[in-house]
């Protein structure tokens, strides 16, 4: 009996692996289709930021509310000042009706997300939901040709 249990523990464990697996290559796969798409200019603070062209766009769907969106903006902010300034951000405000559109072409659903957009206007990079380092950050800022 206590083989069968063994067995029948092991085989639960390989299904959660092989779950896990095929749930990690669907977020590779979604991820790198957003990656040299262009990207959507679905709120008028995107058409400006990302529009203006010729800078990196941080956009950063944000609930200003939140505690892990309040110290994401704080790195954010510091990294922009750090940078003199040297790429745009463009806030989604989750509160705010009109930029549900945005979240909905971007794929957002959890808080915060950060995505970056290069200067031709292709998203870059879409970070996972959560709070991102300054290094992280910079690193990606800086990988953008």
């Amino acid at each position: 009996m206590l083989q069968f249990v063994e067995a029948v523990l092991k085989e639960n464990e390989m299904k959660k692996q092989i779950v896990m697996l095929f749930l990690a290559a669907g977020l590779m796969i979604a991820q790198s289709a957003l990656a040299a798409e262009t990207a959507p200019l679905s709120t008028p603070e995107l058409k400006q930021a990302i529009g203006a062209g010729k800078k990196n766009t941080v956009v950063f769907f944000i609930n200003p509310n939140g505690g892990p969106c309040k110290a994401q903006k704080e790195i954010l902010v510091q990294l922009q000042k750090d940078r003199k300034g040297n790429f745009n951000i463009a806030y989604v405000d989750a509160m705010n009706q009109a930029n549900q559109k945005a979240f909905y072409d971007y794929g957002v659903r959890s808080l915060p997300t950060v995505v970056v957009v290069d200067g031709k206007g292709k998203i870059a990079k879409y970070f996972p939901p959560g709070i991102q380092s300054y290094d992280v950050l910079a690193k990606t800022l800086d990988s953008i040709k």
